[in-house]
């Protein structure tokens, strides 16, 4: 039985993906005051709005509604898996599941089931790729989850930013804090926690060298280099990105590399220059 995936904006896949796995994307609300933005405004404007903006835009859970909507897009006879961003940060894991509850009581015929990934931005892309892939494949629905629940506890995901500048506005970084690591240059090595939570790991002095500690990490773990695939994300700062893939490929020949810019969503909280990879 065909199996759909769906997943939620906070993946950032990149839109070849997308299309080639017909994977859907339930998106999340972001508005700049009281100002919706559509669901497939360009990340540059975005970033450029953003930029020019006093306050942080703000993002929201989808309704169960939407979710809903989506499910019922799906044609009968093809059983769904839904793979969400970290519940730890984002209310959309339990928003799916009551979404889930609504469809069965409506009685639709498919089965449907939901992973709250523990990930998001990057380590979702890693997961929700390697979910569409196997979806092609996989003997049944029970398995498909199995093989991503697997993934989720294997996968690891750091990132760095250029800026602290919207932990400051988010209020997550004092103002006075945030003006002495400023000054000093101080560069923040974050991962995302086996919770699902965001963790600082070092305080590096400039990006360079929290870059270099970032792509350390990477020789902490065994890959296999002929199948194995790692998610490269960046805010609004491709040229940066290429040239951490190039730096990886150097040491270590991943058999697929999957590059894309963190959307709205994430990009709210991470501001221009942020630079992440899950492996």
């Amino acid at each position: 039985m065909p199996i759909k995936i769906i997943t939620d904006s906070g993946s950032d896949l990149p839109p070849d993906y997308t299309k080639q796995y017909d994977i859907s994307i339930v998106h999340l609300p972001v508005h700049f005051g009281h100002e919706l933005m559509p669901d497939d405004m360009n990340a540059k404007d975005f970033y450029d709005r953003m930029h020019q903006s006093k306050e942080l835009p703000t993002t929201a859970s989808p309704s169960p509604q939407t979710f809903l909507d989506s499910f019922k897009e799906v044609e009968a006879g093809t059983d769904i898996l839904v793979i969400c961003m970290s519940s730890n940060i984002s209310s959309t894991y339990q928003t799916a599941m009551i979404a889930k509850e609504m469809y069965e009581e409506e009685g639709h015929p498919n089965a449907i089931e939901i992973i709250d990934s523990k990930l998001f931005s990057g380590g979702l892309t890693l997961i929700v790729a390697m979910a569409a892939k196997w979806s092609l494949t996989a003997a049944s629905l029970a398995e498909l989850k199995d093989k991503v629940l697997g993934k989720v506890e294997e996968t690891t995901a750091y990132f760095t930013l250029d800026t602290l500048e919207n932990v400051i506005k988010g209020g997550r970084l004092s103002r006075i804090s945030g003006a002495v690591a400023s000054v000093l240059n101080i560069k923040l090595l974050l991962k995302i926690s086996d919770e699902g939570i965001v963790e600082v790991v070092e305080k590096t002095r400039g990006l360079p060298k929290a870059l270099t500690h970032l792509l350390a990490k990477l020789d902490q773990k065994q890959h296999d280099y002929e199948q194995a695939v790692i998610a490269i994300v960046h805010s609004n700062c491709e040229a940066l990105a290429l040239e951490i893939k190039q730096r990886i490929l150097e040491k270590h020949p991943f058999k697929e590399i999957l590059l894309s810019t963190m959307g709205p969503v994430m990009g709210t909280y991470a501001g221009q220059g942020g630079i992440g990879v899950a492996f």
